[in-house]
């Protein structure tokens, strides 16, 4: 992969993919300059692309979505089939299934990458 700009979410992908493949490469090797080099350029996409965000937590991603992307609690409740089941979720007390990552990825356009990070749980 050719280190470039981060510019939409299809470049984000392509750079995670990349940092999985180069993940653990030892420090001062090239693959370890390429590794630092990409989380930099990630970490700088992120903080852009969903400010005041810990894009590393996906329920404050998906609640970021709610607030700020004009998003509601009831379209999540749709794709996920209850009220419940999205309350129990943005509560913390449910976590992310591998489907319903990809319903709200494919529906809401954030990349399922984010969203199949872990998240905190409720205390």
């Amino acid at each position: 992969m050719e280190i470039r700009p981060i510019r939409n979410d299809e470049d984000h992908a392509a750079a995670v993919r990349e940092i999985e493949k180069l993940w653990g490469a030892a420090i001062g090797t090239e693959e370890g300059d390429k590794l630092d080099i990409l989380a930099t350029l990630v970490e700088k996409y992120e903080e852009a692309r969903w400010p005041g965000v810990d894009a590393s937590d996906p329920i404050d991603l998906l609640n970021y979505a709610i607030e700020e992307l004009g998003h509601t609690q009831a379209e999540l409740a749709e794709l996920l089939g209850s009220r419940s089941r999205a309350s129990e979720l943005l509560n913390r007390r449910r976590s992310l299934t591998v489907e319903m990552i990809h319903k709200i990825s494919g529906a809401w356009k954030i990349p399922a990458d984010l969203l199949v990070r872990p998240s905190r749980v409720a205390a």
